[in-house]
């Protein structure tokens, strides 16, 4: 499952980079057109990477998977795979508002699936597993969610606005989240 989600991810951020079209021109100039395209992915890119790495030390806290598992990971590869797309359309866009909008509900719905397959790991290896005990109350993953969801009929009066909550649920998690590392220690 975990090389699989490595493969996924890696390919979600190859379309994304394959996206990025050459500007005509030489000059520096002719990159300012696309700063919006390219801050659009480099949010995304932190994103994806934030998800890649939790979900790599989320996957060394448990010891087997059922189906359950497996379809709650997918559900998550299913939003993780719609990022390129809302993406491109933020960026061609430069932030609108119902492009922000829909980068939002891709984040929303990657953030619930990975708070499903959080519940659904813990559900199999119990309440008192290292991964129950690691995550607790996982204060940062409501969080998001609730940002998220605050963030998304705000892209409809200003769009700007919402993508820096964007911004700042992707500086929440930028460090990696340590709980499963130093529980995985002792």
């Amino acid at each position: 499952m975990e090389a699989f989600s490595d493969g996924v991810i890696a390919i979600i951020i190859t379309i994304m980079v394959l996206e990025l079209r050459i500007p005509v021109g030489a000059g520096f100039g002719t990159l300012r057109p696309l700063l919006p395209i390219f801050l659009s992915y480099v949010l995304s890119f932190a994103f994806l990477g934030i998800y890649w790495s939790n979900h790599h030390h989320l996957l060394q806290a448990i010891t087997h998977v059922d189906g359950r598992v497996l379809w709650a990971n997918l559900h998550l590869l299913f939003w993780l795979s719609l990022v390129p797309f809302a993406t491109g359309w933020m960026g061609e866009n430069r932030f609108d508002s119902s492009p922000a909008a829909l980068y939002g509900m891709v984040l929303l719905g990657a953030a619930v699936a990975y708070l499903i397959l959080t519940r659904v790991l813990i559900a199999l290896h119990g309440r008192s597993s290292v991964l129950a005990n690691a995550v607790g109350r996982d204060f940062k993953g409501k969080i998001s969610i609730v940002a998220y969801g605050a963030a998304i009929p705000l892209a409809f009066v200003e769009s700007l606005a919402a993508c820096v909550i964007y911004v700042c649920v992707a500086v929440m998690w930028f460090v990696p989240d340590r709980r499963i590392e130093k529980k995985l220690v002792k």
